[in-house]
């Protein structure tokens, strides 16, 4: 990684039809690998300027999460290989059009694939807050693998952006360790869900009730995730430990739920790797104590078999009767990651609380309670799943032989599909 030099550019955004931004060709060689932050932390001006000057550049890969930005779909240069854990946000639309390459794995090995260079990790872009009194940045509200990522980086260039928030719990980074900076004044992108529906709020109260007070629990973001938070207002001190956290999360604080008060480690803080909501949601976070860190804290297996109160709460496309979870890959597109599913399942399974899945009994006609996977990928094993759940139930499987599991699952499934599921059951001991 290099150092700030005296005469690094300092800009600030250029509109639309001016100038560059940065002459991006100063730091980023034909065939390097750059990296960037994802979701509310992706520093959009300088993506932007890599798909202008790439063709230019020469081949570049790329590294990068979820992003909504619709010209990594529609624009594309051919000069630019985008790779990713999965097939989140607009990547979908990459993976339908085969210019997606996911490298398959656990979120918790991100650190080290950056680590041993086994993804592109020559440069950095990332979006940080405004500079302290002291010269240094905060990562704001993205810092997971972005924080493992920029040791191992040659050059690190940074939006500044003035409404990022500095978040707690990593480390600040001096502004002089970036070769480049550019400023903006833009309110980092917020994350758009539809409202829970009576099939979500159904789910949700199933979920709820496999959750103990003063559990610690991890949970994703969307419109189920959502409706689990609102099921859990009547629950007390519970802890919050998770790749990410929503505005639900927030709610909980303000209304006392969580408190983290009987959390084996870091007792009384909310601990996460990226804050994804609305700006609410992110104006408010130094109101409270949550603390984010990097993934190789907040995924790894070492920290989390510390947790023996977690309660790891994961959706997903389809589940097959033998309990097997396929989260990634929906009619030959990948929609989905294995993401942190797997650290926190197989954690809450083996040395927390519960690890459950939650999903809607039918998508698009097709049963999610399936035979076996249609996206041909097992995301999370069977060993590492202890209650599956739809809006028809809870089947509970920790313990249950490979019958009983299917039975339990064929019972909540969505009505309509058991008897072919029963068929197929048969068929499969014929």
């Amino acid at each position: 990684m290099t150092g700030y030099a005296a005469d690094a550019p300092s800009v600030v955004g250029a509109a639309a039809g001016s100038e560059p931004l940065l002459d991006l060709a100063r730091y980023i060689r034909p065939g390097d690998g750059v990296w960037w932050g994802q979701g509310g932390a992706e520093p959009s001006p300088l993506v932007d300027a890599l798909l202008d000057q790439v063709g230019a550049i020469g081949p570049v890969r790329a590294f990068c999460g979820l992003t909504w930005n619709e010209r990594l779909t529609r624009e594309l240069p051919d000069e630019l290989t985008v790779l990713s854990y999965g097939g989140l946000g607009e990547l979908r639309s990459l993976s339908r059009h085969g210019r997606l390459d996911v490298v398959p794995c656990h979120y918790s090995s991100l650190p080290r694939m950056f680590a041993t260079r086994a993804l592109p990790c020559d440069v950095g872009l990332v979006q940080v807050s405004p500079p302290d009194r002291d010269g240094t940045v905060s990562l704001g509200i993205g810092v997971e693998y972005i924080a493992d990522a920029i040791p191992h980086a040659r050059t690190l260039i940074a939006e500044v952006n003035e409404r990022m928030p500095a978040t707690r719990g990593t480390a600040r980074i001096p502004l002089d360790a970036f070769a480049a900076v550019v400023h903006t004044d833009r309110p980092p992108r917020t994350a758009v869900t539809r409202p829970p529906d009576d099939v979500d709020r159904a789910i949700a109260a199933h979920v709820a009730s496999l959750v103990r007070d003063g559990d610690t629990v991890q949970v994703g973001v969307g419109s189920l995730p959502n409706a689990v938070l609102a099921a859990l207002r009547d629950h007390t001190d519970l802890g919050i430990h998770s790749g990410l956290i929503t505005d639900g999360v927030l709610d909980l604080i303000e209304a006392g739920v969580v408190t983290g008060a009987r959390k084996e480690i870091d007792r009384g803080l909310v601990v996460t790797g990226a804050a994804l909501g609305s700006s609410t949601l992110y104006e408010r976070l130094g109101d409270f104590p949550i603390e984010f860190r990097p993934a190789s804290y907040t995924h790894a297996p070492a920290v989390l078999s510390r947790l023996r109160s977690l309660v790891s709460i994961n959706s997903a496309i389809e589940v097959d009767l033998l309990g097997q979870v396929g989260a990634e890959v929906r009619r030959g597109v990948h929609i989905g990651a294995v993401g942190g599913q797997v650290d926190f399942s197989r954690a809450a399974s083996l040395t927390g609380a519960r690890s459950i899945i939650a999903l809607r009994a039918e998508s698009d006609g097709e049963s999610a309670i399936t035979p076996v996977l249609r996206g041909r990928v097992v995301t999370t094993a069977r060993v590492d799943v202890d209650a599956v759940v739809t809006e028809y139930g809870v089947a509970l499987l920790t313990g249950a032989t490979v019958a009983e599991r299917a039975r339990r699952l064929i019972e909540i499934a969505a009505p309509h599909h058991r008897e072919r599921l029963e068929e197929s059951l048969a068929e499969q001991a014929a």
